[in-house]
């Protein structure tokens, strides 16, 4: 789909899954190649950053989430030149509906620089607003990691292995979403330098001061992005070590209780052996002595693991 937006000083053209009747339209119209999708996934430098001419090509990726939560990395390209700006994306993205609302409420035209400055700051403003949204449901998540002992569902070691289990996905989810986000707020930080250094000496470098501005701002996303990052590895790392904790203890259970129930065994056994000559079997209250000395043999071993602590 091919939307324009025009201006006395410049042309948007953005390109929502372009048809190939499209590309050879932009091609026709004003002497640009729109590369494909395949071009635009490449990861090299040169591939990313590129210069034909007067006219910047730049691609970056971008993460998408659908209303299952389903994260959908994408790639999206610019094409900048003095008078027109090209957007290439594959799915809808909110920072193109923002900076189209944003010049529909401005009076002041603008040229496609600006344009490209309006998507940066944007781009930016969205990524700062993912952060805050993970920053916050990793505080959730620290909160229930380390005061899991007041959840009513903790009673249950089945409920608590499930709420333990549920909570490592919920932060795995977070870490892979940290780890997409860091890629674009990179991916950003090299479009706008390699802009930044190009446009220098462009008749109209207004727009190079809000890009200035913006990279300022990824670089406090970056670091703020690399705490979160840390942040989620430690509550993996905490998580697994209440996981592990949850296991010991029943391992250490299951321990107690058949090292308690060797000494009964072994009496019992003993007891129940048919020899013809036994003497206990002419006590008068052999049974009961055999009963006593079978249950003094659980509780002695019992108590002497509640005295250590072990129980």
């Amino acid at each position: 789909m091919l939307t324009e937006h025009k201006s006395e000083h410049g042309l948007w053209i953005d390109l929502l899954d372009p048809t190939p009747e499209e590309v050879e339209w932009v091609k026709t119209e004003h002497g640009l190649r729109v590369p494909p999708r395949a071009e635009l996934e490449e990861i090299e430098s040169s591939s990313r950053l590129s210069r034909d001419g007067d006219v910047l090509h730049m691609n970056l990726p971008v993460t998408t989430a659908d209303g299952d939560g389903v994260l959908t990395p994408t790639p999206m390209g610019f094409i900048l030149s003095e008078k027109v700006l090209v957007t290439i994306h594959f799915v809808h993205l909110h920072t193109t509906g923002a900076v189209l609302d944003r010049l529909k409420a401005e009076k002041n035209p603008s040229t496609s620089a600006d344009v490209f400055a309006m998507m940066m700051e944007a781009m930016v403003d969205f990524s700062a607003d993912q952060l805050e949204n993970i920053s916050a449901e990793l505080m959730k998540i620290s909160q229930r990691v380390f005061r899991r002992t007041e959840a009513p569902e903790m009673h249950n070691i089945k409920q608590m292995t499930r709420l333990l289990r549920r909570m490592l996905s919920q932060i795995g989810y977070q870490g892979e979403h940290l780890s997409q986000i860091r890629e674009t707020l990179l991916g950003l930080q090299r479009v706008i330098t390699y802009t930044m250094e190009t446009c220098a000496n462009w008749r109209d470098n207004n727009f190079l001061g809000r890009l200035e501005t913006a990279r300022r701002d990824l670089k406090s996303l970056i670091e703020h992005e690399t705490h979160l990052s840390d942040k989620a590895q430690f509550l993996l790392d905490a998580n697994l070590g209440f996981i592990n904790t949850e296991q010991n203890d029943i391992f250490k259970v299951l321990t107690l209780v058949s090292v308690v129930g060797i000494p009964p065994t072994f009496f019992a056994s003993m007891w129940g052996m048919n020899f013809h000559n036994m003497p206990e079997l002419s006590w008068h209250y052999g049974y009961w002595i055999g009963l006593g000395i079978i249950a003094l043999s659980t509780i002695i071993p019992m108590a002497w693991f509640k005295y250590r602590g072990w129980w």
